[in-house]
């Protein structure tokens, strides 16, 4: 079966004037019957991913889809067949929402979604969906620059910023475990999310929302060392490296580098086209990374990125 082409699936998010999402209840005598999903179904043979939404939307829920733009693309094997998952985000649409086809809908608050019992390939969609399109990466500085370090994360989150890595690779840890703990407090305060760099026992003992990993500190590992209540991320440059973030569990990555950086000039650069390839193939949300201002995040959204990921365009 996995030598099989894979099926070809769409689903659409729709949001209700509070912000709810829409999923449905796969029937009984489906695959996974009684998980709760997006709504949607099969491309059929020949037709694009957002004809099939349209179709498929107006078919099982009696919408009509008027604007529409990509979320991710999840390709995913289970054992009686593979599949390629298009979510989208449906942003305009006519008409109620109401079952068509026996199943039943339920309209739910995003940070609510986990717990439902879903299909594995829609898991990384709603991590898609919690996962803003910035993610700001703190520039090193010399250890005695801490009150420069948290003005800085202050203003990060004052302009809109809702996720952050604290990386100072230099610093010894009691530095950096005091500086976590108010940079946390900062971001806690403007509702964003702080993740530590490569020390996940640090992140976890000082409360921190995660851990990123860099790739040589991944390939160590063969299990996720954080809980599911934590972020994880992986720095991937390779599909080899994006391939073992999703066995550890990872919930997204960064892949770098897209363009050339003045940190490393002569660096073998991805460019978009194997960025896209890259993005394709795995099954997580991947941010963009290397190179880039806030003007390419429509570019990186069309290669399939989540979003940006950057410290020069981002650090005030």
């Amino acid at each position: 079966m996995a030598s099989a082409p894979p099926i070809h699936v769409v689903a659409g998010i729709l949001r209700d004037p509070n912000g709810r999402v829409l999923v449905a209840q796969r029937p009984a005598g489906k695959h996974l019957a009684g998980f709760w999903e997006f709504p949607g179904g099969k491309s059929d043979p020949g037709e694009s991913p957002l004809d099939a939404l349209r179709r498929e939307l107006a078919e099982e829920i009696g919408i009509r889809v008027e604007g529409a733009e990509p979320l991710i693309s999840v390709p995913w094997t289970y054992p009686e067949k593979r599949i390629v998952l298009d979510a989208w985000i449906v942003e305009r649409y006519g008409g109620e929402a109401r079952a068509r086809e026996g199943q039943a809908l339920r309209w739910v608050d995003p940070g609510a979604l986990s717990q439902l019992p879903m299909p594995p390939a829609d898991v990384p969609i709603v991590t898609a969906l919690t996962l803003p399109y910035r993610y700001a990466i703190t520039p090193v500085l010399d250890v005695d620059e801490s009150r420069a370090l948290l003005s800085g994360i202050e203003r990060l989150c004052a302009s809109g910023v809702r996720l952050i890595q604290l990386r100072q690779p230099t610093w010894p840890g009691h530095a950096i475990e005091a500086v976590a703990v108010d940079a946390h407090a900062i971001c806690a305060r403007h509702g964003a999310e702080l993740l530590l760099n490569a020390d996940w026992r640090l992140a976890e003992r000082v409360g921190l929302d995660g851990v990123h990993l860099p790739a040589r500190v991944a390939a160590g590992l063969d299990a996720r060392p954080v809980s599911e209540d934590a972020w994880l991320a992986v720095s991937c440059h390779d599909r080899a490296e994006l391939a073992h973030a999703e066995r550890i569990g990872a919930d997204f990555a960064t892949l770098a580098p897209i363009a050339s950086t003045p940190g490393h000039p002569d660096a073998e650069t991805l460019g978009w086209a194997r960025f896209a390839s890259l993005v394709h193939d795995a099954a997580l949300p991947i941010y963009a990374l290397g190179g880039l201002g806030l003007g390419e995040l429509q570019t990186a959204r069309r290669h399939g990125a989540q979003g940006i990921a950057a410290i020069r365009a981002f650090w005030p």
